[in-house]
């Protein structure tokens, strides 16, 4: 990529396909040039699809702060399927930045015609796999809202492209650049809860009004203002034509072809900061429960429900919420067998506390590790705003071309989805699934998992570990009494412990 003091001139979709056999040939780092930034004056060109909520309240305001405290971006160009979005967005951007945006409502018409950069996604989760797949083949960076997908079969298909092009790509889970995360996770390997067993997390709200209906509808949404087809994605096979409905454009998250409610609203949010302190990835098996008991305004998605997810690791996680009571969730909280980790509730978290288990149990002296609560704070300050921490991440990966320095890179992004899809389906379908890491395949769960473990203790096995494990055996051990002596079966009459 040239290095002008115009823009980043060198348009990366033609880099791209000069690059094609590279990529075959599996030099992935080399889909796009390592960015120069030795000129003070080149940017990188952002776009935006999906200026509404989130895609303006977050997306176009975050960057337009960081733009005006001088990182290297520009905001050229918006993309809504509604002109009162796309001529808000681009009217703010204008007014604050002095640039006037392009107006696009056909994402693809934005990523031929822009010479994008980079592109931040805000559409219904149904867009989003196809909207980031197709900026990563063009060579353009991606920052994907949350969910990053909504089906698991996306999530496999994006991690590829995402590999094979050595984009960079943050989802949108900003607490993931809240320090307390990558602090516990370093503790947990350092075995400071002996062998991790469990985490649970919440999310847990509550309205008069029935979630995601407090999403305003106006006379302006209407088929003169909003491109509906395109919005529903009938040419590309997202959605079936239906007809124009205010509450399903505005409030599309309480309908299964838009979105999946808190599965995927919410959950995911919870989901993806535990996988984070654990370090723990793709589950083994998902089940998942729940029902509509109060809300009864025309939505297909639950006011309850639970997902329960196993790991190869020999860890359980769950994650549980109602849209109809709030005042009494349940703490989230990561248990050990030589403690627990508890982040209380919410997660904008500047510190969490260890609770040890008794010393009858570690084996370790009270001098050693006091029995009491112990307040744990990160080494970093917590950021003031994780909004803009999160973008700031995003822009710092970007100018260093290094995917892996993202927050929320799309293997983390995928693993989340994995979990919280597959508890909705397990919801709606009845079934419990499980999900093979190696083969990135899905299947229907048998009694396997638990002959696996039943073999483990007949065998007298040792626990399995999460991921970057560096403690050996602390707190993984339990301590034989001397009567166990006497256990064992009885052949041919014999007492196996002896005369």
């Amino acid at each position: 990529m040239k290095n002008d003091s115009s823009h980043l001139s060198t348009n990366r979709r033609q880099f791209t396909k000069t690059s094609a056999g590279l990529l075959a040939a599996g030099t992935a780092a080399l889909a796009f040039p390592r960015r120069a930034m030795a000129d003070a004056n080149s940017k990188m060109r952002i776009g935006f699809v999906g200026v509404g909520g989130r895609g303006f309240g977050a997306h176009v305001k975050s960057l337009t702060k960081l733009a005006k405290e001088g990182a290297p971006i520009e905001l050229v160009a918006v993309c809504d399927v509604y002109n009162v979005n796309r001529e808000k967005a681009a009217k703010y951007i204008q007014s604050n930045l002095g640039n006037e945006p392009a107006q696009h409502v056909d994402f693809r018409d934005m990523y031929a015609k822009e010479n994008l950069d980079a592109v931040c996604i805000g559409t219904p989760d149904h867009w989003h796999a196809k909207q980031a797949i197709e900026a990563m083949q063009a060579g353009i960076n991606v920052y994907c809202e949350k969910p990053m997908v909504k089906k698991v079969e996306e999530a496999i298909d994006l991690v590829k492209v995402w590999r094979k092009t050595g984009v960079v790509m943050q989802v949108g889970v900003q607490s993931t650049s809240l320090p307390v995360w990558d602090h516990a996770n370093r503790l947990i390997r350092a075995g400071q809860l002996g062998k991790v067993l469990m985490y649970q997390t919440e999310y847990f709200r509550n309205s008069d009004l029935g979630q995601w209906r407090y999403y305003e509808l106006t006379k302006e949404m209407n088929p003169s203002n909003i491109d509906w087809r395109r919005f529903l994605g009938v040419d590309d096979g997202l959605s079936e034509e239906v007809p124009f409905d205010r509450a399903v454009y505005r409030q599309w998250r309480r309908f299964w072809p838009f979105g999946s409610g808190m599965f995927t609203d919410l959950f995911v949010h919870r989901t993806t900061t535990m996988l984070k302190a654990t370090g723990l990835r793709y589950p083994a098996r998902v089940t998942g429960s729940g029902g509509i008991y109060l809300e009864y305004d025309g939505r297909d998605v639950p006011d309850v429900s639970t997902v329960v997810a196993e790991f190869n690791e020999g860890v359980q996680g769950l994650v549980t919420a109602t849209m109809a009571s709030s005042e009494t969730p349940i703490k989230q909280v990561i248990r050990g067998h030589h403690g627990s980790f508890v982040f209380g509730n919410q997660e904008d978290f500047d510190q969490f506390t260890f609770v040890p288990e008794r010393p009858q149990v570690t084996h370790i002296s009270p001098k050693e590790v006091p029995y009491e609560p112990q307040i744990i704070r990160p080494d970093q300050r917590m950021p003031e705003n994780k909004n803009h921490a999160h973008f700031q991440n995003w822009i710092d990966a970007m100018v260093a071309n290094d995917p892996q320095l993202c927050n929320n890179t799309p293997d983390l992004g995928a693993a989340a989805i994995v979990i919280v899809n597959l508890g909705a389906r397990s919801y709606r379908q009845g079934k419990v699934y499980r999900f093979d890491g190696d083969e990135m395949a899905v299947s229907e769960a048998d009694g396997s998992w638990a002959k696996r473990w039943e073999d483990r203790s007949h065998q007298r096995g040792k626990p399995e570990h999460v991921p970057g494990w560096e403690a050996g055996d602390t707190g993984s051990k339990i301590f034989d009494p001397d009567y166990q002596k006497l256990e064992g079966p009885w052949v041919d009459g014999k007492d196996p412990a002896g005369a």
